[in-house]
């Protein structure tokens, strides 16, 4: 899979503030596909601070990989920022990792069962011993590979800087 250099270069930066920290990573993936972890894997130094990822696409499986409370997603949507915070916190506490990203959202071409719409995309992180953050992007309609790249980088660039803290 061919990233873009801006993607390749947040990634490197991404593990070179992990092992700054002597931290790991683990991502939890549903409108990217395990795009991230992907991403994250071609990156110096994944084989020491990435553990892996989650791609959890529909509400079942984020209920059963993740832990994600049915009723949850049945109030709220797949597509939230306590769904993302709640992805991450379960990816986390399933692996030995330090800190978590987690992305839920609408890549399109169409809005997702419950009406939410194409660019609408929540990134969460979940860290030992911090409180989660959660941020909402509403990309619009700029196209599916768009609107992934714009939220692979906005949670690297979370990632940064959660982990520099």
């Amino acid at each position: 899979m061919a990233f873009s250099k801006r993607l390749a270069d947040l990634a490197e930066r991404t593990l070179d503030a992990a092992k700054a920290k002597g931290w790991s990573v683990v991502t939890a993936e549903s409108c990217t596909a395990g795009k991230l972890a992907a991403l994250l894997s071609e990156a110096p130094g994944a084989s020491e601070r990435l553990h892996g990822g989650f791609v959890t696409y529909t509400k079942d499986n984020k209920t059963r990989a993740l832990g994600v409370s049915a009723e949850l997603l049945r109030q709220k949507s797949a597509v939230c920022g306590d769904v993302a915070v709640a992805m991450a916190e379960g990816a986390l506490a399933r692996s030995p990792a330090n800190i978590a990203v987690a992305i839920t959202g609408v890549a399109g071409p169409e809005p997702d069962e419950d009406g939410n719409p194409v660019g609408l995309v929540c990134i969460a992180l979940a860290a030992s011993n911090a409180q989660p953050i959660q941020i909402e992007k509403r990309y619009g309609e700029i196209g599916r590979d768009a609107i992934q790249e714009r939220a692979m980088a906005d949670a690297l660039t979370e990632l940064i800087g959660a982990i520099a803290k």
